[in-house]
């Protein structure tokens, strides 16, 4: 194994003791390559990193040149001598002469990759025995608080992170990296159609106010029943199904350049029902025909079309009861390796259960909540939380829901990026129908039922990244589907969605 250290001044000891899995010269070539020809840069910025490199100095002198090149300026021992003419570390070498030393000793710049390549080779080493030495010290350890089938839950988590991500844990970093990671967020929405930041809904105006589904964020999707929440999150997950398209991303990597790879946990709904729900919205059949198998000829060919169009459909549905909050995020991270996953939705909160029983209901909801957003901080995705709201909404004359509304709402509002609320008034106004013999109270009715039917709002009550408000839908009830609503000035014109 190679465990070269660094080139001491004379005189000065090696103290490598570690035996950690290293390549000190591999490291310094790389450097005196990129000193020496900066356009090198750009062929190994998707290899290594900062953190990649064993020797902190090294580090510190390759975060300095890659954000000076980034900016097309030049990276070399002279303009990197003053960003470093008091690192301490740097003294230990020799000073700013080092810089030179590195850059006069690169023997080739056709061998950077391959460098790189090896860095990174042994950064990961490195981590894996560090992840392994925690595992086999926890499980050492007879600790009543730390149950066997947890640590396999929490060993899994750091595999993942170490093999999806390229780190075990993140710990502090600088905000230069923390700049240029908005830079690339915000780069890669002002490339997308539509300016979007997040992942497109498929519904032009709640993409408009969100800015689309955006990562690591939480998003709860509150109704009382009969509102719909269910229907919205399935054509929402559906949308993002549909429009999937896998290609090059700006960074150099494969992924979802439109749409994406959903998840959906049904914990209320069989995966049949919910597959009936897309089905009847996709072929316009109404879902209570498919159910009874009820159908025209035409009806029926519409059907099994549609069927045969989503096939190729990433949409996986997961319809197994009452999961603990650890399950769900385990699984949705086995989903991530094996498929891919880039929205994620939970129907609905309410019906995770927590890893551990709690004293009371509110802080079961708090472990779950802070759970779902841990998943979506970890995987880097969006996920879609469904929740129930109390009937306190019924005894009010304003039906319209509010932050307070949310079961155990403290918890659930404090972890949430954005909450919003489905709302059809219709169906409260359905409920108000007068007598026959109001012949005057009738016809005010039918016309407030004639200005309601079809539409429906998603209320926006919280919204960290945005503004708050409402957004009008349309809804067809027969279809379960919602969609973009035809304002009086566009009508005539093609609307997305339709």
């Amino acid at each position: 194994m190679n465990q070269v250290r660094t080139i001491r001044p004379e005189g000065e000891k090696d103290d490598d003791t570690t035996g950690l899995p290293h390549n000190i010269e591999a490291e310094q070539q790389l450097l005196g390559a990129i000193l020496t020809t900066n356009d090198i840069f750009d062929r190994i910025a998707s290899i290594v990193q900062p953190q990649h490199f064993y020797d902190p100095v090294h580090s510190r002198i390759f975060e300095i040149a890659a954000n000076r090149i980034q900016k097309n300026q030049l990276a070399s021992p002279v303009t990197l001598k003053a960003f470093l003419e008091d690192d301490e570390g740097l003294a230990e070498l020799g000073g700013p002469a080092y810089l030179a030393r590195l850059a006069g000793a690169a023997i080739s710049s056709f061998a950077a990759r391959d460098y790189a390549q090896m860095i990174y080779d042994f950064w990961l080493r490195r981590e894996l025995m560090k992840l392994g030495a925690e595992i086999s010290d926890k499980a050492a350890k007879v600790d009543i608080a730390s149950e066997p089938a947890a640590q396999i839950v929490e060993a899994e988590q750091g595999l993942y992170k170490l093999a999806e991500k390229g780190q075990s844990e993140t710990g502090f970093q600088s905000f230069l990296r923390a700049v240029t990671d908005a830079v690339k967020v915000a780069n890669a929405a002002y490339q997308r159609d539509g300016g979007l930041a997040g992942v497109s809904t498929g519904l032009t105006d709640l993409d408009k106010k969100l800015g689309g589904l955006h990562r690591s964020d939480l998003l709860i999707l509150a109704g009382r029943p009969s509102m719909g929440k269910t229907s919205l999150a399935t054509n929402i997950a559906f949308n993002i199904a549909r429009a999937y398209k896998r290609g090059t991303l700006p960074d150099g990597s494969v992924g979802a350049v439109n749409g994406g790879v959903v998840g959906f946990y049904s914990l209320e709904m069989s995966a049949e029902q919910l597959a009936a729900r897309v089905l009847s919205e996709a072929s316009e059949v109404p879902s209570e025909q498919i159910r009874r198998g009820d159908m025209t000829e035409a009806e029926f060919r519409r059907f099994v079309n549609a069927a045969k169009e989503l096939e190729a459909c990433p949409l996986y549905i997961d319809d197994t009861p009452a999961l603990p909050i650890s399950q769900l995020a385990a699984r949705a991270r086995r989903l991530k390796r094996t498929h891919g996953l880039d929205a994620l939705f939970v129907d609905y909160l309410q019906l995770v259960r927590p890893a551990t029983a709690k004293d009371s209901r509110v802080n079961e909801v708090s472990e779950i909540t802070q759970g779902l957003k841990a998943i979506a901080k970890e995987l880097d995705i969006p996920v879609v939380a469904l929740s129930q709201l109390s009937r306190q909404v019924e005894s009010r004359e304003d039906k319209r829901p509010q932050l307070s509304d949310l079961r155990e709402s403290g918890s659930i509002e404090q972890d949430a990026d954005v909450v919003m609320f489905v709302f059809r008034e219709e169906y409260y106004k359905e409920r108000e129908k007068p007598s026959d013999h109001d012949l005057e109270g009738m016809a005010r009715w039918q016309e407030a039922m004639e200005s309601l039917h079809g539409k429906a709002e998603v209320i926006i009550g919280k919204q960290r990244h945005g503004p708050i408000g409402s957004v009008e839908l349309s809804f067809e009830g027969r279809f379960t589907r919602f969609g973009n609503l035809v304002k009086p000035w566009q009508q005539g014109q093609a609307v997305e969605g339709f």
